[in-house]
């Protein structure tokens, strides 16, 4: 159809697109975790029915904590969308050895809740869960439970620096959640492991994508003071409920050969 000169062009057809709202990307509100069976792996009695617990609820000193890595030499099919899609998807397997993710059975998705088996310096492994409060295609953020070793969030995301070169990051809020798990980060020994959990995770991330790098790490406290009313926290703890499992553990081993 062709237009007169200075003619009104017909109105479109076209309806307008909806506002962009991110809405769908947070994880509606809920007063208690639940741990779908179907999915749930090592130890689901240390996550069902907890409250989730950010740093404001925690006991120890806050600390922000950003590792980083930069994909330089990356081809140009990454980008940082492709990334967190690879991270999502791949979550479990970035782990360092001898952690497990027991990740839901819908994925990281908002409003998903996964479950966790950590190693620890001793003989009994840490069996807790996160839940995903936030998820898009550029980011998403874990949070952890009542009990669990760290009270906080971490958001996993992707970007392009001032250089243009696609950047891979962990950036965690997060205090201690007890006096118990404080003592271990007041003596460095929770720090070191905590640190190098995450710099294993982010190189991990990087050699999947054919690019071998060294994980950039930044801490900072945010706050030096420790929060004695949260001191009951201790009650929670999944080191009881572990430490409990682990040495009950043959019992279960001759129920199962009966």
């Amino acid at each position: 159809m062709s237009l007169e000169p200075n003619a009104t062009p017909p109105p479109s057809t076209v309806p307008p697109a909806a506002p962009r709202s991110d809405a769908d990307a947070w994880a509606r509100p809920i007063a208690r975790l639940r741990v779908d069976a179907a999915a749930a792996g090592s130890l689901p009695a240390t996550v069902e029915g907890r409250r989730l617990a950010g740093p404001l609820q925690g006991f120890g000193q806050m600390w922000q904590k950003t590792f980083r890595v930069r994909l330089a030499g990356a081809g140009p099919e990454v980008t940082p969308q492709s990334v967190i899609a690879a991270w999502k998807q791949h979550f479990p397997e970035f782990w360092p050895s001898g952690n497990t993710f027991y990740a839901p059975l819908a994925g990281i998705r908002p409003g998903e809740v996964g479950l966790l088996s950590v190693k620890t310096a001793g003989p009994v492994r840490l069996h807790t869960g996160v839940m995903v409060t936030y998820a898009d295609d550029e980011s998403f953020t874990l949070m952890t439970p009542e009990g669990h070793m760290l009270a906080g969030w971490i958001t996993f995301s992707a970007f392009r620096d001032h250089d243009g070169v696609v950047v891979a990051q962990s950036q965690a809020l997060e205090r201690t959640s007890d006096p118990l798990f404080e003592l271990g980060y007041a003596l460095r020994i929770g720090h070191r492991a905590n640190n190098r959990f995450w710099e294993q995770t982010l190189e991990a991330v990087a050699r999947h994508h054919g690019v071998d790098a060294r994980c950039e790490t930044t801490v900072l406290c945010v706050d030096r003071r420790r929060q004695w009313r949260y001191a009951g926290n201790v009650r929670h703890s999944v080191a009881f409920r572990s430490a409990l499992h682990a040495a009950t553990t043959p019992l279960r081993w001759l129920r199962r050969s009966r």
